[in-house]
Order: C-alpha cells, then sequence, then structure tokens
C-alpha cells in the first residue's frame, strides 16, 4: 500500500508535495489521527530518490506544525475565558480547569518541548498551553524546536529507509501507542490523586 502511495506521490510536482507535508503536518495538530508523520516520512524517502530537497521538506513540515499548534493555541486561550469560566457547561468544573491551567503554568514549557514526541496529544497541549496564557514568544520558540527535532527524525528515518516505507510505519505506530499508553496512565492517575484529595479535604 505504501508503495503505492509512493509511487502515485512522486509523479506530483515538488512543490505540491511540499504543500501536502505542510497541510498534514497543520492538521494534525487540530485533528491528532491525521497521519501526518506517514505524509513526512514519505517526504523523506522522496528526499532519496533526489524529487525534493530535504532542508526545504523539513522548513515545510515545521512552519505546518507551528501554524497548526498556535491555531489550536489561540483557540484555547480565548474559549477559556469566554465559554469555560462562564459556567455555561456543567459538567466541565471550573475548579478542574483551574488546577490544569497552574499546572501548565508550572511545567507548562517542558511539556511544550516534549509535545512533538507525544503523538495524540498534540492538540490537547496546544490548547491548554493557550487556556493557560504561556507567553507566545517563548510558546512559539519551544514548538519550533520540538518540530524541528522530530520531523528532522522522521525525514531522515523516510531518507534512510527510502521505499521502505511500511517499516518506519510500523516503528511509528508502536511508538505512538506506547506514548499513547504511558500519557493516559499518567493522566488516570493524576485524575485519581485529584478526587483523592478532594475526599479528605471534604471528610
Amino acid at each position: 500500500m505504501f508503495e503505492d502511495i509512493l509511487s502515485q506521490i512522486s509523479t506530483f510536482p515538488p512543490l505540491l508535495i511540499y504543500v501536502i507535508i505542510f497541510l498534514f503536518a497543520f492538521v494534525e495538530n487540530i485533528f491528532p489521527p491525521s497521519p501526518s508523520d506517514v505524509a513526512i516520512v514519505i517526504g523523506g524517502s522522496l528526499v532519496a530518490s533526489c524529487s525534493l530537497n530535504f532542508f526545504i521538506a523539513l522548513g515545510t513540515a515545521t512552519i505546518g506544525s507551528i501554524t497548526g499548534f498556535m491555531l489550536m493555541f489561540y483557540i484555547g486561550s480565548t474559549v477559556d475565558r469566554k465559554v469555560i469560566h462562564s459556567g455555561k457547561f456543567k459538567y466541565i468544573p471550573v475548579d478542574a480547569i483551574d488546577k490544569v491551567e497552574k499546572w501548565f503554568q508550572k511545567f507548562g514549557y517542558a511539556v511544550i518541548i516534549a509535545n512533538r514526541f507525544m503523538p495524540g496529544t498534540r492538540a490537547v497541549i496546544s490548547f491548554f498551553a493557550g487556556v493557560s496564557n504561556l507567553d507566545v514568544k517563548k510558546t512559539i520558540i519551544l514548538c519550533f524546536l520540538s518540530a524541528l527535532a522530530w520531523n528532522a527524525i522522521i525525514l531522515y528515518l523516510g531518507y534512510i529507509f527510502g521505499d521502505n516505507i511500511g517499516t518506519v510505519d510500523k516503528y511509528l505506530t508502536t511508538y505512538s501507542n506506547i506514548a499513547i499508553a504511558v500519557t493516559v496512565l499518567v493522566v488516570l492517575y493524576l485524575i485519581i490523586r485529584y478526587f483523592i484529595k478532594k475526599k479528605k479535604v471534604k471528610s
């Protein structure tokens, strides 16, 4: 399947391929199931065949990642004040959101550095970074460094594996599953600890 996709995309003009890489990297920050990493790996394979320039592909993917991240950051910075804190959504406890904000204000910049290496949570991280009103300039710089490092790695994987994209996809899927499982366990731990503390306070 991947060989067919690679064969078809390789017939596209380079400019169109760069646009596709940008769009996948952008959309993935808004709709996490988007297979942007696979698209970038395919870009790396096309670099190996001399169809694309490595640095242009890297820049395109990184700009797409940053643009998508900052869009969700902006949405988070506006939705929080206008919607969540209005109390209209009773199923979203305001005190829990406040705790997340404080946690992000303390650890958020470190999470942003790691965000590209945490598949499935990128949209959530960017949203809550906005909710927590983290510094925009610092957020952009850290997001850039994270996206640049991750995109360089997967572009290089596509480059060295060439036509064998299925192997790279297999390892990326395994990595993603492990990262998501660890993230879920950490979130569950924090939720359980939150309710235990809340119960102790009431008693």
